[in-house]
């Protein structure tokens, strides 16, 4: 079964409001041992992130104020971002957030692709912030106990007891035979994408080929 952001999420929604000064966002970061906070209206709804890149601009560009025409978009948006003092003039906005629902999985694909290390959780009727989803909340499947492993891995396979299986700090070794090779790549597969899968070590046996293997072009 999918593990979802409601099962690892932090509880604690670590967010200021708009008008936070410079100040009280580093006060928050402090506070919370956090590298960015989640910028929220009056409606506690996310409108932006500020993070530690963004304030450190504040020491890394000097030139706060005169923007030259050969500058481009992104230059001046660090121009403007050094020189803001409040959450809305230094957030990077729109603000990226998830539901609850939300598969880990996919929680964690997103925080690569847009190189994140924290997300805000939000209500998926109201879209105020809930909570938080962190890198190492979203690590924390691969501490599931071998037992819960074993029976979802167990619940992928057509012959439960006829496979054998060994977990060992995550890696799952699974031997066992079935008809066809076909059916050890997809098991082989399956099980990869068990959340708390480290790896797979596959001793699976299989009686016939009928995978197409393609000679080389010569």
């Amino acid at each position: 079964m999918a593990i979802q952001v409601k099962d690892v999420m932090g509880r604690v929604a670590i967010a200021v409001l708009q008008d936070a000064s410079f100040a009280d966002i580093v006060s928050a970061m402090k506070r919370y041992a956090v590298g960015a906070v989640t910028v929220i209206d009056a409606d506690r709804r996310p409108v932006g992130v500020v993070s530690e890149d963004d304030l450190l601009l504040k020491e890394a560009d000097p030139v706060r104020h005169s923007v030259s025409m050969f500058e481009s978009r992104r230059q001046k948006q660090e121009h403007q971002k050094a020189a803001g003092v409040t959450a809305t003039q230094l957030m990077t906005s729109p603000a990226i957030t998830i539901t609850p629902g939300t598969p880990v999985r996919d929680a964690a694909r997103l925080m690569y692709d847009k190189r994140v290390k924290q997300l805000p959780v939000i209500d998926p009727v109201t879209g105020r912030i809930i909570g938080t989803l962190h890198q190492r909340d979203v690590l924390r499947v691969f501490l599931r106990p071998a037992t819960e492993l074993e029976a979802d891995i167990r619940s992928l396979l057509p012959q439960r007891d006829a496979f054998t299986i060994d977990i060992d700090r995550g890696v799952v070794t699974i031997g066992g035979r079935v008809s066809w090779n076909s059916q050890v790549v997809t098991l082989i597969e399956a099980i990869r994408r068990v959340e708390g899968v480290v790896d797979v070590v596959n001793e699976l046996t299989y009686e016939r080929e009928d995978l197409l293997v393609v000679p080389p072009v010569l």
